[in-house]
């Protein structure tokens, strides 16, 4: 095993079934999109898995429950997040796995529904 990567399986959540292990060299967190075999993957779910060796308890391999997605094309960056649409919007979910409940499929930017967010007061 490579000294940074994490063996990874991925389950797809609906059928429910294994996908195939990978190696990856970075931590996947939940919202975050992942290419396999093809096909583009949300991850919706991370599952850590440990061993107990004599010096405590390790790391084994991670869990990934993942959906077939396609990556948004409209993301927005709030508070050192990449969130799905348009943040500006009142109906936004600040979400990394769902745009809005008006309009989830978007796009934003031809939504009947768009509404300005309200500028937030200073206390």
């Amino acid at each position: 095993m490579e000294p940074d990567s994490i063996p990874t399986e991925l389950i797809l959540t609906h059928p429910r079934q294994t996908l195939g292990n990978v190696k990856l060299d970075w931590m996947p967190q939940p919202g975050h999109y992942l290419d396999y075999q093809g096909q583009t993957y949300t991850i919706l779910e991370r599952r850590h898995r440990y061993r107990l060796k004599l010096e405590g308890y390790r790391l084994h391999k991670i869990a990934l429950y993942v959906k077939a997605a396609k990556r948004p094309k409209e993301k927005s960056l709030i508070e050192g997040r990449w969130v799905m649409g348009d943040a500006s919007c009142n109906f936004n979910a600040h979400s990394e796995l769902i745009r809005c409940a008006v309009n989830p499929e978007g796009p934003c930017d031809t939504c009947r529904f768009y509404e300005p967010a309200a500028p937030e007061i200073p206390n």
